[in-house]
């Protein structure tokens, strides 16, 4: 009787534990904020985020930041940090992992540069970002702020890249294309402290949901 006790308390035990061990594991996952470029929106993640999932990634903890990008970086930066305080508060989060694709990359810089995103991001990914402006910049109306930021030499950028362009213990990933003609020259999304990857022939648009630039982004955010 001893021994069958002994036992069933053994396998309570055994229980408890796979039980207690499961939402760990559910919820081990940093949240995601997906922050899309200019005259871009949000559907344009539906692979990428479709792509994680399948490998594993909780649809829930895959979040999609919408905005009005004919509004300056700094506005748009400044929402993002808000928008990333509510995912953190959703999921109980310290920090989340950024993707971004084009001028997505420089709000979300921004933010981590100077709105404490240097606290509350763990992966920042840029996919053919203008870190350091694009010659296309030149082509779109000066009225538009966002076109004036991207443009080579800019006030924005010159701040933003000026000191340390890589601030923090935030991981930081840029992927360029060598076939993508928006982002002029293309090793402009390239930044010193960056794991700066070189990817296949893609398009601007495609790197979003091009297989190979999925891959990269799914070894970054785990």
């Amino acid at each position: 009787m001893r021994r069958l006790t002994s036992l069933l308390c053994g396998l309570v035990l055994a229980l408890t534990a796979v039980l207690q061990a499961a939402p760990a594991t559910a919820h081990s996952h940093t949240p995601v904020v997906f922050v899309h470029g200019f005259m871009g929106k949000g559907g344009q993640w539906n692979d990428m985020r479709a792509a994680l999932v399948d490998s594993g990634y909780p649809a829930d903890r895959l979040h999609v930041f919408s905005y009005d990008w004919a509004r300056s970086n700094t506005t748009i930066a400044g929402q993002l940090a808000d928008h990333v305080e509510g995912v953190r508060q959703q999921h109980g989060a310290d920090r989340v992992h950024l993707v971004t694709h084009s001028m997505g990359g420089l709000s979300s810089r921004y933010y981590i540069k100077n709105l404490g995103g240097t606290e509350t991001v763990d992966q920042w990914i840029s996919i053919g970002g203008p870190n350091n402006g694009t010659n296309i910049a030149n082509m779109c109306p000066s009225l538009m702020t966002p076109c004036k930021e991207m443009r080579h030499g800019s006030n924005f950028l010159s701040d933003l890249n000026s000191g340390d362009p890589t601030p923090g213990s935030v991981g930081y990933t840029t992927l360029r294309s060598p076939c993508d003609i928006v982002i002029s020259p293309t090793d402009s999304t390239s930044l010193p402290g960056a794991n700066n990857i070189r990817t296949g022939c893609v398009e601007h648009i495609s790197m979003m949901w091009n297989r190979g630039v999925i891959d990269h982004v799914r070894g970054v955010v785990g």
